[in-house]
């Protein structure tokens, strides 16, 4: 053994990177400069992605509407009493095709009138929104005069359950504002209230419908 060594001692060459000296780390400004970048570039990440969020549930709410399904309306009375405007967006919707022209209209009448005339004793309309005028005997033309209908479903049931099923409701997208969660909807027993597509806004019932 010679004198001086270190027994166990391991020694390497001068250009050695272990003999390298240290070499000196970033700065703490400069850390903290990266981690502000860092989280500014996660902030805008996240804002961009809220943002899409925000344009992609807009765009899905403008291309549908509410609407109700006539084959499941019970013409319970909500339509006329939930809706957020002071007078229902919905209207009572006539299908001509589908009416047989009754003089004595179910739809029309009272269940027991006193005469078969436009007399407002006679109409089971609350508000007279329907029009009759006659035609040749024995028909008579029956019109939604929808400026007057509440949409309280009184002439649709007396239609449904004695005539043809000319007279449903249907949501008038011409008052409606499409609300996200439609008031009406929450409170339908029926659940008739359904999502359609905004180019094809309503639900109707064979050909000549009018009233919306």
């Amino acid at each position: 053994m010679t004198g001086g060594s270190n027994i166990g001692e391991r020694h390497y060459p001068a250009q050695h990177p272990l003999n390298d000296p240290p070499k000196p780390g970033p700065s703490p400004a400069l850390n903290r400069r990266g981690l502000l970048q860092a989280g500014a570039r996660g902030l805008g990440l996240l804002g961009f992605g809220a943002a899409a969020g925000w344009l992609g549930a807009r765009e899905s709410k403008s291309d549908t509407r509410w609407q109700i399904n006539p084959d499941l309306c019970i013409q319970c009375g909500r339509c006329a009493t939930a809706c957020v405007l002071q007078v229902s967006a919905v209207k009572c919707t006539h299908s001509y095709g589908v009416c047989g022209y009754c003089k004595l209209c179910t739809g029309y009448f009272e269940p027991e009138p006193i005469n078969l005339d436009e007399g407002a004793e006679n109409q089971l309309c609350p508000t007279g929104a329907i029009k009759r005028e006659f035609i040749e005997d024995p028909y008579y033309e029956y019109s939604i005069i929808k400026e007057l209908c509440i949409g309280c479903g009184k002439c649709v049931k007396g239609c449904n359950m004695f005539g043809n099923g000319s007279l449903y409701l249907q949501v008038n997208h011409d008052l409606c504002v499409n609300c996200d969660s439609c008031a009406i909807a929450r409170e339908c027993p029926a659940l008739a209230f359904v999502k359609v597509p905004a180019t094809r806004p309503y639900l109707l019932r064979g050909k000549g419908a009018a009233g919306k």
